[in-house]
C-alpha cells in the first residue's frame, strides 16, 4: 500500500517531508508507481539532483526490483560519473541494461520535480528481458503493459556494452 493510503490525514506536504528526510539520511529516495490496470509499475530516485547527478528511471518491473536496481545504480552514481546514453551495462546477477536520456522529467518524475525543481535531468534504466530482447524489439517479452521507453534510443555509433 502506498504512504498516503497509510496515513489518510496526511497531505502531500506531509509526504514530501517525509521523502526529504529519506534524502537527507541517505542521498536520495526512491519513488514507485504501483501498476495500474494494464499499465506497468514503475519506479525512480528523488534527490540525486541535489548531488548534481541526473535522477534514475526504471519501468517495466516489480517495485522491489525497481528499488534494488535503482540504489544500486545511484550508490554508484554518486562516485562515478554518469552513464550516457547508449551505454549497455550488464550487471553481475541483474539484467543487461540500456541507458536512455529521459526527454521530459517533469512530467514523469513529479515527487523529483517538487523536491528538486523542474531544471532535474533523468536516465532511464531500460532492460532487457531474459532472452536478451529489448522493448524496441519485435519479439521482447516483458511485465503485461510492457516496459514504456521514455525517451529515444541513442544512435548506434553511440550504443556500447560498459564492463
Amino acid at each position: 500500500m502506498c504512504w498516503m493510503c497509510d496515513h489518510p490525514d496526511a497531505t502531500r506536504e506531509d509526504y514530501l517531508a517525509t521523502m526529504r528526510d529519506m534524502i537527507n539520511a541517505y542521498g536520495w529516495a526512491i519513488e514507485g508507481v504501483e501498476r495500474d490496470g494494464d499499465h506497468p509499475p514503475w519506479a525512480y530516485t528523488a534527490g540525486l539532483a541535489e548531488h548534481g547527478r541526473p535522477e534514475l528511471v526504471a519501468t517495466g518491473m516489480s517495485l522491489p526490483r525497481a528499488a534494488c536496481l535503482l540504489n544500486e545504480m545511484a550508490a554508484h552514481l554518486l562516485h562515478a560519473p554518469a552513464p550516457r546514453p547508449g551505454q549497455q551495462i550488464q550487471l553481475t546477477g541483474g539484467p543487461l541494461l540500456e541507458i536512455v536520456r529521459v526527454v521530459e522529467p517533469t512530467a514523469h518524475l513529479t515527487v523529483a520535480v517538487d523536491l528538486c525543481g523542474p531544471r532535474i535531468r533523468a536516465l532511464q534504466l531500460v532492460h532487457a528481458d531474459a532472452r536478451g530482447q529489448w522493448p524496441w524489439d519485435r519479439w521482447y517479452r516483458g511485465v503485461r503493459g510492457g516496459q514504456p521507453v521514455l525517451g529515444p534510443r541513442a544512435p548506434e555509433d553511440q550504443r556500447r556494452l560498459i564492463a
